[in-house]
């Protein structure tokens, strides 16, 4: 019997095709016949003319119920924080289609291969892997740019002494750095030129970047301008003192690296062996869904690696 006819005869595989099918007919009849209440294109702007495909009509549909939603239950704005604090140009909506997407594929994906226990779980890591992705681009980000502040303090202190107010030399500073210095610093800029308090737009940077050297060079920045003095002698002793802690930040970066490595590769383990089972033998792991103790079994590793993974952690977390 060839692998075709048993993926046929199996019920699960019917049923999920069969709400495949479903979901397909439900997103069409979604898309053509439910109207919308967003003005068309032609009669927006007179002369201009909209096409647009099926699968653009299916992503606008889906992106605006899900911008809905999001208004509603007010987790837009937090959800378009993490967004942009990644660095991560798409709207909250695309990027939830994405990871829906991305979902869906990996359900099909497992049904497929091992039936529905292996399915459900690739779909939740398909999930969990756009939410670690945000977490990790976040992370990234916040690291790189507090390895650029030496050389931004270095820069804006250049200007002062070529005679720059603080608003030009930051502006010259945007100009000169890489991302992502380059567009926090353009946006206190832009902040500041449309009326924003100078302090307040860098201790908001300050805030989202999680940098307790950006707050000092901004406290640096607002008690010259309550005192007055040298700006680009207090920037040089605090560029010196930032140079200091990175150094610092940097071995025990190094040092710390292998724990994190074996805290990584214990936290991934048990899914890693429960797919090569999965795969390899059905039969041994689907006895775990045949009684309401495998479902208790399954539900107490997960909370025990959830325990684990936190504890782990904070263990190679370390903070100074």
């Amino acid at each position: 019997m060839s692998r075709w006819d048993v993926l046929t005869n199996d019920p699960n595989v019917v049923w999920w095709a069969a709400g495949a099918l479903a979901l397909a007919v439900a997103i069409a009849a979604w898309v053509f016949l439910v109207p919308t209440r967003t003005l068309p294109l032609e009669r927006r702007r007179y002369g201009v003319t909209a096409d647009p495909s099926a699968l653009t009509k299916a992503t606008n549909a889906s992106t605006t119920l899900i911008d809905k939603v999001l208004r509603r239950r007010g987790r837009l704005d937090s959800m378009a924080h993490s967004l942009d604090l990644a660095g991560i140009k798409r709207s909250v909506p695309e990027f939830i289609v994405l990871v829906g997407a991305a979902a869906l594929v990996a359900l099909a994906f497992g049904t497929v291969l091992g039936g529905m226990v292996l399915a459900i779980m690739l779909g939740g890591l398909a999930v969990a892997g756009g939410v670690l992705f945000v977490s990790v681009r976040a992370s990234r980000r916040r690291a790189d740019f507090a390895d650029q502040l030496d050389d931004l303090v270095q820069l804006l202190g250049s200007n002062m002494r070529a005679g720059h107010s603080v608003l030009q030399g930051m502006d010259s500073v945007a100009h000169e750095l890489e991302e992502p210095g380059a567009s926090e610093i353009g946006r206190i800029v832009n902040q500041v030129r449309v009326g924003r308090d100078l302090g307040e737009a860098m201790d908001e940077t300050a805030e989202r970047m999680d940098s307790d050297d950006f707050r000092w060079i901004a406290q640096a920045i607002a008690i010259h301008r309550q005192v007055g003095g040298n700006l680009a002698e207090v920037m040089d002793t605090v560029g010196e003192t930032i140079r200091e802690r990175n150094q610092i930040r940097r071995q025990v970066k190094a040092l710390a690296a292998e724990g994190k490595l074996s805290a990584y590769v214990l936290a991934a383990l048990p899914f890693l062996v429960t797919l090569a089972l999965l795969v390899l033998n059905p039969e041994y792991m689907g006895q775990l869904t045949e009684s309401v103790v495998g479902y208790a079994m399954i539900l107490m590793a997960f909370v025990l690696l959830a325990i684990g993974s936190f504890w782990l952690s904070k263990l190679v977390k370390i903070k100074f």
